[in-house]
């Protein structure tokens, strides 16, 4: 047994047998190519930590002092960027032989996109900056895109079932050991002043690590998929068929599109976090360290959250959708009405550990929002039905995120507090909407 196969076996629950059932260049493979994807999955997962759109792009905005109302479109661009291109883009994606080339050429996007972050924020200043910085995500996005689309191909070609979920763990729980690593990394040593230089540094560590992961990724051994039977259908043309069958799934299926407006409602606990780094911020919270206990919140509700929140979801996905956004809601209202407190500063160390706590329960229900609203959109629907659903309510939440994420950034325009109290209420309706849910999980 070579070195790669001990080390593999020792990460990895293995099946002899699902193995076995392997192509021979496959199954041969197996460990290097696990080892591979364990690597370059945890490098993007780290990646992702110092480019983070909820914690230190809203921290970076205020250093360059950026107007409020642009941090409320991080994360809708960062999130729907990698959702809305699906349809344009898969079509082309099926033609490419060897899905790991689209997968390496999504990464040297992201990575060129983040150097040029980094370059904006050891330049740049104020709007200009900003603009640039936002520009720059939404080409991550699209590059997060490509890998999204290409990473499930390769796993299913190069990994035999039953280890896949082991791989996406194993790098889940190394973003969170990232994130918290790095929050205390810049507690200790970051300082007590504010100074974007230091945050290029942080985001040129990233763009290193996304590249990183394309050197990793070019060592997979991949077997060749089949080419394209249909190439004369152009992917214009398979764009706007499955857009018609989009539309037609939310006009025509009563309970899918109940479901994808509780959906829209749950968007709470996913767009406020950047929206609470920045009332921290405006209250007094100014240093290097403030941004350090936000990462390290961040990677504890990763390590805790998916275990926490996993049983529960089996027991009832509906009630812990509807449960965690009703909690995140009132999360925010606690953190807007003490915050409106004559007197409040967060300069203070009691100041500074309520909105990191408020941020760590905030990320935490929104971990279990995620878990539920996933394991109940798989356990209403069966067979092609549950791809079907999936696509469909993925695709339209990228359009939802933007429309709800500009509305509240419009609101930020007021004031930071405002948007926090749009998204709390939205957050309570999907409270409402979300009991007319039928149960679909087993209790």
């Amino acid at each position: 047994m070579s070195a790669t196969e001990r080390i593999y076996s020792l990460l990895m629950k293995r099946d002899p047998q699902a193995e076995q059932a392997l192509p021979d260049e496959v199954r041969r493979n197996v460990p290097r190519n696990g080892l591979r994807l364990v690597l370059a999955n945890a490098l993007q997962s780290s990646g992702d930590q110092t480019v983070n759109a909820s914690t230190v792009l809203p921290w970076l905005f205020h250093a360059l002092g950026v107007p409020a109302a642009l941090t409320g479109v991080l994360v809708p661009i960062r999130e729907s960027g990698s959702m809305l291109p699906q349809a344009l883009l898969t079509p082309m994606i099926l033609r490419v032989r060897y899905r790991k080339r689209v997968f390496i050429a999504g990464a040297v996007v992201q990575a060129l996109s983040v150097a040029l972050m980094a370059a904006t924020a050891a330049l740049g200043q104020g709007l200009a900056a900003g603009l640039v910085i936002v520009g720059a995500l939404v080409v991550f996005s699209l590059g997060r895109c490509l890998c999204s689309i290409s990473s499930k191909d390769v796993q299913g070609r190069t990994v035999p079932k039953g280890q896949r979920g082991q791989i996406n763990g194993l790098a889940t729980a190394a973003s969170g050991l990232v994130a918290i690593t790095l929050g205390l990394g810049i507690r200790l040593f970051g300082g007590e002043d504010l100074q974007a230089g230091q945050l290029a540094w942080l985001l040129a560590a990233g763009a290193a690590l996304w590249v990183a992961v394309a050197v990793v990724y070019t060592g997979i051994c991949e077997p060749a998929g089949e080419e394209e039977r249909e190439p004369a259908r152009g992917a214009g043309e398979e764009a706007k068929r499955w857009f018609a069958e989009t539309f037609g799934l939310l006009r025509d299926d009563r309970a899918f599109r109940h479901f994808v407006t509780v959906r829209s409602f749950l968007l709470v606990s996913a767009l406020s976090p950047p929206f609470v780094v920045a009332l921290s911020i405006s209250s007094g919270t100014d240093s290097l360290a403030g941004l350090g206990g936000f990462i390290i919140a961040s990677g504890l509700a990763a390590l805790l959250g998916g275990r926490l929140f996993g049983r529960l979801a089996d027991r009832s996905s509906k009630q812990l959708m509807t449960v965690g956004a009703g909690v995140a809601s009132g999360i925010i209202l606690a953190l807007v009405l003490i915050v409106s407190l004559p007197g409040f500063t967060a300069d203070s160390a009691g100041g500074a550990l309520l909105f990191i706590a408020g941020y760590f329960l905030l990320t935490l229900m929104h971990t279990g929002v995620r878990v539920g609203r996933k394991t109940y959109v798989v356990d209403m629907a069966e067979g092609d039905q549950r791809t079907t659903y999936v696509a469909v309510s993925n695709s339209a939440m990228g359009l939802i995120l933007l429309i709800v994420g500009g509305i509240s950034s419009l609101l930020a325009i007021l004031g930071v507090v405002w948007a926090l109290v749009f998204l709390a209420a939205m957050g309570l309706a999907g409270v409402f909407a979300g009991a007319r849910l039928p149960e679909v999980s087993r209790g």
